[in-house]
Formats: C-alpha cells, sequence, structure tokens
C-alpha cells in the first residue's frame, strides 16, 4: 500500500517518525513535505497529501500539523477525501469502520509519539465494513461535494 503523508513545520518531526515507522512496517510512503522546520504554510503539504489520495496515486493519506485542525480541514476540501482528525485508537477503528476514511490527521501537538504510532496503525490495520447502512450514509455524505 502507498501512503502520501504531508505536514506543516510544526509536525516535521511527528511526521518523520511516522515516515519511519511505516516504511519498517513496508509501505512505500509518498512525503509531500515539509522538509525542513522554517514556517511553511500546512495548506500546502497537507494539500498535496490528500490530492494524491483522490487522484488514486496512493491508497491512503496521513496529514499532521500542530493541532491537526488545520490540516484536517485542508483534507476535507478536496473532493473524495474523507479526513478524520484522531487523537486515540478507538475513534481511529470506527472511521475506518463506518466512514471507510481514506485520510486521517494528527496534531503533533496534542498526541504524543507512541500514541500517534498505535493510532496509525489501528488506523491503516481496521478494513471497512461494508455494511449497507454505512456505505448509504457515506455515499450521502461524497454527495455534498460541490
Amino acid at each position: 500500500m502507498k501512503i502520501a503523508i504531508g505536514c506543516d513545520h510544526g509536525a516535521l518531526d511527528m511526521k518523520n517518525k511516522v515516515v519511519a515507522h511505516l516504511q519498517k512496517k513496508g509501505f512505500e510512503v509518498l512525503d509531500c513535505g515539509t522538509h525542513t522546520k522554517d514556517s511553511c504554510d500546512y495548506p500546502d503539504f497537507c494539500g498535496a497529501a490528500a490530492k494524491a489520495v483522490a487522484a488514486g496515486e496512493c491508497e491512503k493519506g496521513i496529514v499532521l500539523c500542530t493541532t491537526g485542525i488545520g490540516a484536517s480541514i485542508v483534507a476535507n476540501k478536496v473532493d473524495g477525501v474523507r479526513c478524520a482528525l484522531l487523537h486515540e485508537t478507538w475513534s481511529a477503528k470506527m472511521t475506518r469502520l463506518h466512514n471507510d476514511t481514506n485520510v486521517m490527521a494528527l496534531g503533533a501537538g496534542v498526541v504524543g509519539e507512541n500514541l500517534a504510532l498505535e493510532i496509525v496503525d489501528t488506523w491503516l490495520g481496521t478494513e471497512f465494513s461494508g455494511d449497507e447502512r454505512h456505505q448509504r450514509r457515506i455515499d450521502k455524505v461524497m454527495a455534498l461535494e460541490g
């Protein structure tokens, strides 16, 4: 599986740890940046990661900023993306089971490194349930796109 990842300067260290973790587990990673701690704008890098997922270049995406809020807003502006901002593993599991999210967001200032990696593993390791009621709801959400 190929995963797109993007962050701003406030989440660079966590992004690098997530990238190393994913690569160690055998995932291919498209690193959309940023690559320095110079102040930058999260829409540039998180948007690129979300667009890679929407275009089918990557199966899933991970976006990060200090709170995760801006990163998740940006990702959800991209048609075809369903992004969940995650702070714990139960929501990571449920958003895959019920919402079939294809992008997740993390706040580097909100969750610690160990928890972040657990959230990533839970999210990536959970398949969509495929239940008709959940698919119906997803279809209604996606129909709201412009």
